[in-house]
């Protein structure tokens, strides 16, 4: 997966367990692609310290996922629904629209 995915997702899902320092740098340089420099200024820290900070979230939310798996099990559960609507589309009825149509539903709600 490609890295900015994985940080975006790991934010969505563990983002509010960081403090709220943390989660507004994090989301100004990963999420909004706002530089180290720009950020340091706005925050009145080193270009260092933005990038470390940045560097021990990404580590912080790699660990809540090893112990918690809720992105893994997200995918998965994503992966899985796309099947069903994809062989669902294959049958014709009634019961195959149903199909699509509540597989369309969960995706939207995942």
């Amino acid at each position: 997966m490609e890295k900015i995915v994985r940080q975006t997702l790991l934010f969505d899902f563990y983002g509010e367990l960081l403090t709220e320092h943390q989660q507004k740098i994090y989301e100004a340089v990963v999420l909004n692609d706002t530089g180290f420099s720009e950020v340091a200024a706005e925050e009145g820290i080193s270009r260092q310290g933005v990038h470390d900070l940045v560097r021990r979230c990404d580590h912080q939310l790699d660990e809540y996922e090893e112990k918690l798996h809720l992105v893994e099990r997200f995918l998965a559960i994503r992966e899985n629904v796309d099947k069903i609507r994809s062989l669902a589309s294959g049958i014709h009825g009634d019961a195959s629209d149903e199909i699509v149509r509540l597989t369309g539903k969960i995706l939207e709600e995942l």
